[in-house]
């Protein structure tokens, strides 16, 4: 299929295959890394990344702390690559996240922590990178070439694979991961239905992303697509922090998506739907229920899936949202002006 967006539609609609691939072929590889991750134990975990891959660490970052009970943080690339700190890494582990494997950035601060006695591990789509070699521990994504401006099988294929390896490294058979790839698929299939959705958003000037939990990186992710690709002023919070004076922006003219799965985290995103709803937001609900509640929109998301999986496969509609939202405006996602690839990914 030709037209605006057809590369990005055409990468979107790989993921289930991705995925699959991802579970076959680099399961084994993650149980030996995390073998290694056993035996080394460190006692606390950085993340380091840039850009979508941000919100791929910030998802492990909740796996960390939630799957392993350790103190994980995201790093500042500058303190190591701009004012030259080498903090004492040792018994630490830091992991960079890249597509490209290519940032000079994360080269810098991946070098300087392993010199500072870190165990590092790079988590790429390109094994023969810079950042893969700067690494002792690699962990391929195996996303294949990626074309599209806008990252979207390379993304999911990281969160998979951070999956994999925490889940390995904290005694797990990966079994919950085994529903993906068919969710993946569900969510592909419904293109028409989020693109009938699209077409309420496609005149928004600004919107809010939110979610808790495992779905705050989705919100966070969901803004950056929507932002690249049809330059919607778009703004990411957590549900809690949406309430600490975010909240006071938000009106009948200002869009709402909240990313709530059944778990833990939509627990914690019920008080914060009621007071969006009472400030008279238009409010999309991507969630599990069966309806989303009184007043609000919904997008029902695949179940059978436990919390922790669902970043992995709701991304998906968000990415039909951007396309669909951009293509609704008269652009093109796969040509979004004043950008191109940042970063070779295959």
């Amino acid at each position: 299929m030709d037209g605006p967006g057809a590369r990005m539609a055409a990468e979107i609609a790989e993921q289930p295959a991705v995925l699959a691939g991802v579970l076959a072929q680099g399961l084994p590889e993650a149980r030996a890394v995390a073998k290694v991750l056993a035996e080394r134990a460190p006692r606390f975990v950085l993340l380091a990344a840039r850009g979508t891959s941000d919100h791929a660490a910030l998802y492990a970052k909740y796996l960390v702390e939630i799957g392993h009970g350790l103190p994980c943080g995201l790093v500042s690339p500058s303190t190591f690559t701009v004012y030259g700190v080498r903090p004492d890494l040792r018994d630490v582990l830091v992991v960079a996240v890249s597509q490209s494997g290519g940032s000079p950035d994360l080269v810098g601060t991946l070098s300087a922590a392993g010199e500072c006695g870190a165990t590092t591990l790079a988590v790429t789509n390109c094994p023969g990178s810079a950042l893969a070699q700067s690494a002792q521990l690699h962990l391929d994504v195996r996303a294949g070439t990626e074309l599209a401006v806008a990252a979207t099988k390379s993304y999911t294929a990281e969160l998979l694979t951070l999956f994999l390896v925490l889940d390995a490294w904290a005694g797990g058979d990966g079994a919950d991961a085994r529903p993906v790839p068919d969710a993946a698929a569900e969510l592909v299939g419904r293109r028409a239905e989020v693109a009938e959705l699209a077409q309420r958003y496609r005149f928004a000037s600004r919107l809010v992303t939110t979610g808790r939990g495992y779905s705050y990186p989705t919100a966070r992710e969901a803004a950056l697509k929507l932002m690249e690709t049809s330059y919607v002023a778009a703004h990411a919070f957590s549900g809690a922090d949406l309430l600490h004076g975010p909240l006071a922006m938000v009106d009948p003219r200002y869009p709402v998506l909240a990313v709530a799965p059944a778990g833990p985290g939509r627990d914690a995103m019920a008080p914060v739907l009621d007071r969006i709803l009472e400030r008279g937001a238009d409010l999309l609900v991507l969630g599990t229920d069966p309806q989303p509640p009184a007043g609000a929109r919904g997008l029902r998301l695949p179940g059978g899936i436990a919390e922790r999986m669902h970043p992995v496969v709701d991304i998906i509609a968000l990415q039909w949202l951007a396309l669909e939202m951009a293509v609704g405006r008269g652009l093109d996602p796969d040509a979004p002006r004043a950008l191109a690839k940042v970063t070779q990914t295959w």
